[in-house]
């Protein structure tokens, strides 16, 4: 059987990396860059560490910040009107997976502009052409969209969560720089590092799995297990490094073999919710496993043995979904996520509308084990009372 791996061209790792940006993009005959941020990394002066290395090496540039934490079409469609009128050459991406999300929306179009209506867009995309050259700055130890083929954005008037696959969209450079994650609040570093974990773990057991994914994805589960909770909890800073590098890695993994219904799931939370992503993820993650954990045990015990539990190997399936699920739990809770979706606002009356949309997400047919509209409904249930 064929398989496939697609990933980004370069990456830099480690303290002070943004500083290779500006050779980077001089070596590469770049001559202006279209800067993707968001307001509040504006305004908290994350932004200006990038502009700063870009003025010192007396390199153009133009900010756009009108990016939403659920980007919408709108910011997409404006964005690529800004990057026309801009003149630029490069766009540069210094966010989280919002900033960067919008910016993959925004190379794609530039180069593919029978696509500008952006819904086209949604799920397996065969455009044309690669996107207009992109550099990623990740903020934050989520995403990792740096890394990825994968962008999300909102369909406001449809209330969905279009995700966007396409072999094009990936940036040509990412550096990851923990100096550019250490600013992030509490509630951020650990809501972006349970979407890192779920990344992990339903590429793990996703369907489309394979030795190459399962290396990555066992490799970032056992990183985020040791390191998120000192990354949140006392901003060290080796382990907001390592929570950088973690995702990174499993963004290597799962942008190449899918994901399951925790994120189906979650992303009709952020369209009709504007639930934070990893939020959504944290919430949903124990309670898909604990379903999935009929197919899935096997997998559960491998992973237990590589976060420290060797007596996994001696356990029965039901006493391994169990140990797995209670680790899941207590890793949301020792970094400060408590809530349930019912905290977020879902209704009862508005879970089949859900479910019918997660139906159709395009990360549903990655799940292991099949799932029908009424186990959605039911599983929605179960975590607004969890």
């Amino acid at each position: 059987m064929v398989k496939k791996f697609v990933l980004n061209e370069t990456s830099y790792f480690g303290k002070g990396a943004r500083e290779e940006l500006a050779n980077e993009i001089k070596t590469r005959g770049f001559t202006k860059v279209f800067l993707v941020s968001d307001k509040s990394l504006v305004e908290a002066g994350v932004t200006a560490k990038i502009e700063e290395v870009l003025k010192k090496a007396s390199i153009p540039y133009e900010i756009y910040s009108e990016v939403k934490p659920n980007p919408t079409i709108k910011n997409v469609t404006d964005g690529v009107e800004a990057c026309k009128n801009s003149g630029a050459d490069v766009i540069v991406a210094v966010g989280g997976g919002s900033s960067i999300d919008t910016a993959k929306g925004i190379s794609i179009v530039m180069t593919n502009p029978e696509r500008a209506d952006i819904r086209s867009l949604n799920g397996l995309s065969n455009t044309n052409h690669k996107g207009m050259p992109l550099i990623a700055l990740p903020t934050t130890a989520g995403t990792a969209a740096e890394v990825t083929i994968n962008y999300v954005i909102t369909d406001e008037e449809a209330q969905i969560k279009m995700v966007c696959v396409d072999p094009n969209d990936i940036p040509i450079l990412a550096i990851v720089d923990p100096e550019l994650m250490a600013s992030m609040p509490k509630s951020l570093a650990a809501a972006t590092g349970m979407d890192a974990l779920t990344h992990a773990v339903e590429g793990y057991i996703t369907a489309g799995h394979n030795e190459m994914s399962d290396m990555f994805h066992l490799k970032a589960i056992q990183m985020i297990f040791e390191y998120l909770p000192s990354a949140v909890n006392e901003k060290k800073e080796e382990a907001i490094e390592m929570m950088g590098m973690a995702q990174y890695i499993a963004g290597m993994g799962f942008s190449n073999v899918g994901l399951g219904i925790v994120h189906s799931m979650a992303h009709q939370l952020g369209a009709v919710y504007d639930t934070p992503h990893g939020i959504a993820n944290a919430m949903l993650l124990p309670i898909v496993m604990r379903f999935n954990g009929e197919v899935c045990a096997d997998r559960f015990r491998e992973i237990l043995v590589h976060i420290g539990r060797p007596d996994a190997i001696n356990l029965n399936d039901q006493d391994v979904i169990n140990t797995f699920v209670w680790k899941i739990s207590e890793l949301s809770k020792a970094v400060g996520i408590t809530q349930t979706i019912k905290d977020y606002g879902a209704k009862e009356e508005d879970l089949e509308m859900l479910a019918q949309k997660a139906m159709n997400d395009p990360c549903k047919p990655g799940n292991p084990r099949e799932a029908s509209k009424e186990d959605l409904i039911r599983l929605y249930q179960q975590a607004m009372e969890a």
